[in-house]
């Protein structure tokens, strides 16, 4: 008997799998971590691990994708206008994940954490923009998105590296109106 992806049990599973997977990184470099390391920690087999996991590479692509997503809260995002408020609170989920990341050893898999939260808040971004524009789909929009998670996920970045002596609040706050506005350029001379 096969068991659904949904079933319960091996929702549990999973969710122990990926629990062992947290609590090994917290203990060694993500690069130390084995199969064998998640199976032992989480008390399973082998095979089972891998009717869940392609690898450990794919378990930490799934990890992070959804702790990002509960950070992200995407349910109220997705439903809300993309305004100050918004930016505010996505702004400061990303650098909330992303402080939470530098206490777990992920160094050397930055592309891997960068490419997860832009295609996370690109998916979020469009979803905020086809409803406040009434639409089903729209390509501009969609670049649109793009530009945005870019630009949100490189300020987070700025941040952590250069501005944590302000709040993430007080380091988005000032570029949100030209954000929401457009940048226009003053003609005079």
């Amino acid at each position: 008997m096969t068991q659904s992806k949904t079933d319960p049990r091996v929702l549990r599973t999973r969710k122990l799998i990926m629990d062992s997977f947290i609590e090994l990184s917290g203990q060694k470099e993500f690069k130390d971590i084995t199969v064998k390391d998640i199976t032992t920690e989480a008390m399973i087999n082998r095979a089972t691990f891998y009717y869940h996991f392609q690898d450990v590479y794919d378990l930490l692509d799934k990890v992070l994708s959804e702790v990002l997503l509960v950070n992200l809260n995407c349910s109220i995002f997705e439903k809300s206008d993309l305004n100050e408020e918004s930016i505010i609170r996505i702004f400061t989920a990303i650098t909330n994940f992303q402080k939470s990341l530098s206490n777990r050893c992920h160094r050397g898999y930055e592309d891997t954490i960068s490419r997860i939260i832009r295609e996370h808040l690109e998916i979020v971004l469009y979803k905020m923009l086809l409803i406040q524009h009434n639409t089903k789909e729209d390509a501009a929009l969609k670049t649109t998105a793009v530009i945005l998670g870019w630009g949100i996920y490189g300020a987070s970045v700025e941040w952590r590296k250069n501005g944590t002596d302000k709040s993430p609040e007080e380091f988005i706050k000032s570029s949100i109106p030209y954000i929401l506005s457009g940048i226009t350029l003053d003609s005079k001379n």
